[in-house]
C-alpha cells in the first residue's frame, strides 16, 4: 500500500556550492533547482557563503526588496545577509550569508558541538574552520527565517561535512523541522582512495574511527559522522557510496538521491550542429598551432577527459597510460586528439600560443607542445611528469597527440575561450576511468551533449548507467563501462585503448547510432525522472520531526 507523502511548506538547502560555482555540487544544485521552483514557487531557499562581497558575482543577482522586512529583522539579529536570486534556470531565492563574524565565537561553537553531540573539532585544520563558521551561520539564517515564517511544515537539507554543524544546530533549536544531510563522497573513502589505498576489496574491514585517525581527519570525519547519526533522514548519491556510508560511518542511508540533469541548456536541432563544429574547428586550431601540425576534422578522433585534478580519483593516470599503448595500436584508424581538461595551479594563458593562433599556419610544434597555459608548478606536474616519463611529446609521426588544458573553461580562458560545455560537445568520445566517482557527472553530462562516453563501475552513474542498459555498457550502447577494481589499472588502460580503436573504425552510421543511444540514456537521468527520490526524503524528514514534537 503506498502511503501519501507529507510535502513540505517550505525548504531550506545549504551548501558551500550556493551561487559558488567550484565542483560538482554546485551542477547538482543548480540544475535541480528549476524543478523544485516549479513546484514550491519561491518557498525552496537556497543558502551559500558570501564571498564575493562588494564585488559582482556572475551566479547572484541581489534584490533588496526580497523578503524586505526579514531582511531588516535578520540585521537586527547581528546576520549579514544578501537576499536575491541565483542566476540559473528557474532563478530561485538565494540568501548569500557572511559568516566570516562568527570566527569570534568559533571556540564557544566548537565547544557547543562537543558538548551536545561530541563532535572533535580539535584536530581541524585547513578549511575547516572556514566550512564550520559558514555551516553554523546558515544554521542561523535558517532558524531566524523559520521563526519570522510561522508554523509551518519546513525541512532543511545540508550538503556535505561542510554544512554538517548548521544542521546539528537546527536538530537542537528546531526540534519542529525535518533534518535532512546529503553526503556526495565520505571525507574518509575519498582520502583512502586518495592515499594510493585499496577500497574497495578492504572497505567492510575498514574502520571509518581508526582511518580518520590515520589519515589525520578526525574533525571532518567527526562532523559527517555525527551529522549523519544525528539528522531526520541521512541520503547520499548512489549505491556505491551508500555502502561506503555502512562501513566508514557506521550508518546506512535512508534514501539515495541520484543526481539528475536539466537538458534545457543543450542546443536543439542546427543550433546544436553549429555549435558543434565551431567548437571542433577551434579545438583542432589550437591543436595544430600549439603542435605545428595541420590536423583535419574528418581524420581526427577527438576525445577528453576533465574532472577535479585528483590525478589517481579521476582516473587521470590511466587515461594517460591508455592514450600512450594506443601510439602503438595498429588497429587505430584515425589520428586521435586527447584533451586533458583539469585545471590545475594554473599560471597565464600562453603569449606565444596567442601569437600564432592570430597569425599563419606553422609546421614547426611550440616548446613544450603538450599544454595551453603555463603552470606554476611545471616540474612537479602529474600529468607533464608522466608524458615525459613515456616520452610523450606530440611528435610529427605521432598517431596520439596529448593536450593538458589546465583552466577552468568559462569561455575566457585566453586561448581555446570555449565554456566547458561547448569543448563536451566538440568530442567524439568522452573518457572518465574513474577509480572514486560517487556519482559521475562528466559522463552524464557527456551523453545528454550526445557524446558516448567510457565511464568504470567504481562510478555511481556506470553502475546506474549498467542498470538502465540491462547489461554491462558496450559503447555501442552510448556508454562503455569498464569493471574497474582495486588491482586492474592495467586492463582498465588496454580497455580503453581497444574501446578507443574500435571507435575509430566505425561507420558514420554507427557512431550516429552510439550517439543517439548515448542522448536516449541520458535521458532516463533528467531531474523528472530523479526528483521523487528527494520527495521521500522530505516525507520522511517531516515525519520524523512530527514524531518528535509530538513527544
Amino acid at each position: 500500500m503506498n502511503k501519501e507523502l507529507r510535502t513540505p511548506d517550505y525548504i531550506f538547502e545549504s551548501s558551500w556550492e550556493v551561487c559558488n560555482k567550484v565542483g560538482g555540487i554546485y551542477t547538482v544544485l543548480s540544475t535541480r533547482a528549476k524543478t523544485l521552483q516549479e513546484k514550491f514557487q519561491d518557498h525552496i531557499v537556497f543558502i551559500g557563503p558570501d564571498l564575493w562581497q562588494d564585488k559582482a558575482n556572475p551566479n547572484f543577482r541581489e534584490e533588496k526588496s526580497l523578503l524586505a522586512e526579514w531582511q531588516w529583522q535578520a540585521k537586527e539579529q547581528g546576520l549579514t545577509v544578501r537576499v536575491g536570486r541565483w542566476t540559473v534556470p528557474g532563478e530561485p531565492i538565494a540568501v548569500l550569508v557572511d559568516f566570516k563574524p562568527f570566527f569570534e565565537q568559533k571556540n564557544d561553537i566548537y565547544a557547543w558541538a562537543w558538548e551536545e553531540y561530541g563532535v572533535d573539532s580539535l584536530h581541524a585544520y585547513g578549511d575547516y574552520d572556514e566550512a564550520s563558521m559558514f555551516s553554523w551561520a546558515a544554521g542561523k539564517v535558517v532558524e531566524s527565517m523559520v521563526r519570522w515564517l510561522g508554523d509551518f511544515k519546513t525541512v532543511y537539507h545540508a550538503n556535505e561535512w561542510m554544512c554538517g554543524l548548521g544542521a546539528l544546530y537546527i536538530n537542537k533549536v528546531l526540534p519542529q523541522v525535518g533534518t535532512i544531510f546529503t553526503t556526495h563522497a565520505t571525507s574518509i573513502g575519498r582520502s583512502i582512495a586518495g592515499n594510493q589505498k585499496p577500497l574497495y576489496d578492504y572497505l567492510f574491514a575498514y574502520n571509518g574511527d581508526q582511518m580518520a585517525f590515520e589519515l589525520n581527519m578526525q574533525s571532518k570525519h567527526s562532523i559527517e559522522k555525527q551529522t549523519a547519526h544525528n539528522v531526520d533522514c541521512f541520503t547520499t548519491v548512489s549505491d556505491i557510496t551508500a555502502n561506503e556510508c555502512v562501513e566508514l560511518l557506521d550508518r546506512p542511508v535512508d534514501v539515495v538521491l541520484p543526481n539528475g540533469f536539466d537538458d534545457s541548456f543543450v542546443p536543439k536541432g542546427p543550433a546544436f550542429e553549429r555549435k558543434r563544429r565551431l567548437a571542433r574547428r577551434r579545438m583542432l586550431e589550437v591543436a595544430n598551432a600549439l603542435m605545428g601540425e595541420q590536423l583535419q576534422d574528418d581524420d581526427t578522433l577527438i576525445v577528453s577527459t576533465s574532472g577535479r585534478y585528483e590525478f589517481r580519483n579521476k582516473g587521470i593516470d590511466v587515461f594517460i597510460e591508455a592514450m600512450n599503448r594506443l601510439l602503438r595500436e595498429r588497429s587505430l584508424k584515425k589520428t586521435v586528439l586527447a584533451f586533458i581538461v583539469v585545471p590545475g595551479w594554473v599560471g597565464e594563458a600562453r603569449e606565444d600560443l596567442k601569437e600564432r593562433l592570430k597569425g599563419q599556419q606553422a609546421s614547426q610544434p611550440l616548446e613544450v607542445p603538450m599544454i595551453t597555459h603555463w603552470l606554476h608548478n611545471m616540474g612537479h606536474d602529474n600529468v607533464l611528469n608522466m608524458m615525459k616519463f613515456y616520452d610523450m611529446h606530440n611528435r610529427h609521426e605521432d598517431r596520439v597527440k596529448v593536450i593538458f588544458l589546465p583552466c577552468y573553461l568559462d569561455g575566457n580562458d585566453g586561448i581555446l575561450n570555449l565554456t566547458y560545455y561547448d569543448v563536451v560537445l566538440g568530442n567524439d568520445l568522452c573518457i572518465y576511468p574513474s577509480y572514486y566517482e560517487p556519482w559521475g557527472y562528466t559522463p552524464l553530462e557527456a551523453v545528454a551533449f550526445r557524446v558516448p562516453c567510457i565511464t568504470t563501475d567504481l562510478a555511481g552513474f556506470g553502475l546506474w548507467a549498467n542498470k538502465e542498459i540491462g547489461h554491462q555498457g558496450e559503447i555501442a550502447d552510448g556508454v562503455k563501462v569498464i569493471h574497474r577494481t582495486d588491482y586492474n589499472y592495467s586492463e582498465v588502460a588496454d580497455y580503453i585503448k581497444d574501446t578507443v580503436a574500435l571507435y575509430s573504425q566505425m561507420t558514420k552510421k554507427e557512431t550516429d547510432s552510439c550517439r543517439k543511444k548515448a542522448a536516449a540514456l541520458s535521458k532516463r537521468a533528467l531531474w523528472s525522472e530523479f526528483i521523487k527520490y528527494y520527495y521521500e526524503a522530505y516525507d520522511i524528514a517531516l515525519r520524523k520531526a512530527s514524531e518528535r514534537t509530538k513527544a
